[in-house]
């Protein structure tokens, strides 16, 4: 019985209650995971200074953490979805252990890049395999689940500017080995899910073993509106993870720059930004689950826009109440992305979950690396203000099949 089949069975008529005890400790291991992958930005400012780092060689070493998770991600999803292996995840943050020791003690940029993609490799075998499990616990309710998997995230991402602020900026480099704990406190909860999953796919294999119906969806092809619907999924990705990726890496700069504010007070801004936008993406699935997924994706793009583009223009004190209001619109829709994927093509759970987190990162990589590029040349400012135009292209997002042709496709 191929894991596919299993995929499509989950998502028939007998519908599991959702298991919350799962889901809130994988949200925290999720949490744990990303906490662990925010030390790499959060350690720009401190690099930047003790190594004379350029903004182009920072966009270096967020390019080689963030594509190789998105260019592995679909890969591991794909391979997943055929062959489950529920002890992927304790191993996959083992990996990230082992880049976060190398991260500590590493000497010069190639060390760093080396370290950061082996944290890379762990995340890209992490987040498949916990969307999955995400996606099974949540029974009825995907949007939920799905947020209270990626808000952990989230969550974790938000507090790279903490760990500057209250651990890199008074220890340095070294400051970061603290994170070796955390890592491998990660690992001994993802043993603990494991076992939950291999009980789980035993479970899954006995009911389809008694129920092949589903399994027939796999013959047929997939429409061209999934795949169209796909794409137009992929673009808006980009347009946010491009944006997330200028407010991440390059606002703390841009506020010491704009405002003359110190380290410590820069990274407010951006956890600000980063906080908001993790609780953003805890309401988005219950949004979409009452209202709809093409409507919470549509106004988390559209709707945040006139707060981006009139962004640059504002004082400080107005820019951290912009920053928070864009932030929390924005990634309403980021689980709402990832369960639309997974609806558009039913059986294929890991590949999607693969194909947009992985793209998330994929674009957040090269838009680091753009984005830095731009504002060596033409200026931070400018660089900004251009970036504040991208959440205008979420107007693709009337392009999307509705939620009720969603529906429709496999009835």
């Amino acid at each position: 019985m191929s894991q596919a089949a299993l995929n499509v069975g989950s998502t028939g008529n007998q519908q599991q209650a959702t298991t919350y005890k799962i889901l809130i400790i994988l949200g925290l291991c999720h949490l744990l995971n990303d906490t662990l992958q925010a030390v790499v930005p959060a350690m720009f400012p401190i690099l930047e200074k003790s190594m004379g780092l350029s903004y182009t060689q920072l966009g270096m070493i967020a390019f080689s953490l963030n594509i190789v998770a998105s260019l592995l991600q679909p890969i591991i999803g794909m391979y997943s979805d055929k062959k489950p292996k529920p002890y992927t995840l304790p191993l996959a943050l083992s990996l990230t252990l082992i880049g976060v020791t190398g991260l500590t003690f590493a000497p010069n940029l190639e060390l760093i890049m080396l370290s950061v993609a082996c944290m890379g490799i762990g995340s890209a075998m992490f987040h498949p395999e916990g969307s999955k499990v995400a996606f099974w616990a949540s029974g009825p309710r995907r949007g939920l689940g799905q947020s209270i998997y990626q808000v952990g995230g989230n969550t974790g991402q938000s507090l790279a500017p903490l760990i500057t602020a209250a651990v890199l900026v008074p220890l340095g480099q070294r400051g970061a080995a603290w994170f070796i704990l955390v890592a491998a406190a990660a690992v001994g909860l993802l043993i603990y899910i494991s076992k939950w999953y291999s009980a789980k796919l035993l479970i899954e294999k006995r009911n389809q073993t008694q129920k092949n119906g589903h399994s027939k969806a796999l013959n047929q092809p997939y429409p061209k509106i999934a795949w169209f619907g796909l794409g137009v999924v992929l673009f808006l990705i980009f347009a946010r993870s491009w944006y997330v990726a200028g407010m991440t890496n390059y606002y703390a700069f841009y506020a010491i720059e704009h405002y003359g504010l110190t380290i410590r007070a820069s990274q407010t801004y951006v956890f600000v930004f980063l906080l908001a936008g993790a609780v953003g993406t805890f309401f988005g699935g219950p949004l979409a689950d009452r209202f709809g997924k093409k409507t919470v994706i549509f106004a988390s793009l559209v709707g945040c826009a006139p707060i981006t583009v009139f962004m640059p223009f504002v004082n400080s004190t107005l820019a951290l109440v912009f920053l928070a209001i864009s932030g929390f619109i924005l990634m309403t829709s980021f689980s709402v992305t990832v369960v639309y994927a997974q609806e558009l093509f039913p059986g294929k759970i890991g590949t999607m979950a693969g194909l947009t987190v992985g793209l998330a990162f994929g674009m957040g990589a090269i838009g680091s690396v753009g984005l830095g590029y731009m504002a060596d040349v033409i200026g931070l400012t400018e660089t900004m203000i251009i970036v504040g135009l991208l959440p205008l292209l979420g107007i693709f997002t009337s392009l999307l099949p509705s939620d009720k042709k969603l529906k429709d496709l496999y009835s």
